[in-house]
């Protein structure tokens, strides 16, 4: 059984101008909400096993501090470049080339993919990630490279709106 989670990066800013879209830090509300979801992902018992980002300055940073809130060493964070402007089949790429001894990966990127990647599968539906929404899938397969769409079981989809 393998698990699969997918996550959003936090509300980033756009307060200064001329920043590159790839160096955006996170916003007042983005600060507030990754703890939070960080403390509720560890109430549901996603623990991960590995945790993979995009090395945005906004994903890494919501990925640091989850890991924080997770009890995971953030100095094991890998990142792949490729998961920044990414489409939803290289992000699958990504999870399907994960080594079998992880039972348990955590994705941290950006919209449209994560939306993409959830709606491709499960039988999940949604229009929208929001900033900091975290899914959960599992899959009946021993190795990753045998994850394919359609055949993962929902567990979770949780966002900071959702704990108000």
């Amino acid at each position: 059984m393998k698990r699969l989670f997918l996550i959003r990066h936090a509300k980033s800013s756009w307060g200064e101008p001329g920043l590159a879209d790839f160096d955006r830090p996170l916003n007042k509300r983005g600060k507030y909400d990754v703890p939070r979801i960080g403390r509720r992902l560890k109430e549901l018992g996603a623990i991960p096993d590995l945790i993979v980002s995009s090395p945005a300055k906004r994903a890494i940073t919501t990925a640091r501090r989850i890991a924080d809130e997770l009890g995971y060493d953030r100095n094991l964070i890998e990142l792949k470049e490729i998961l920044y402007g990414a489409v939803a089949e290289e992000t699958l790429k990504i999870v399907r080339t994960t080594g079998a001894a992880h039972d348990s990966v955590m994705v941290f990127g950006h919209n449209p993919t994560m939306t993409g990647l959830i709606n491709q599968l499960t039988d999940f539906r949604i229009d929208n990630v929001p900033t900091c929404g975290a899914f959960c899938a599992t899959f009946d397969v021993k190795e990753w490279d045998d994850v394919r769409e359609g055949e993962g079981d929902f567990v979770f989809f949780e966002y900071p709106k959702f704990l108000e």
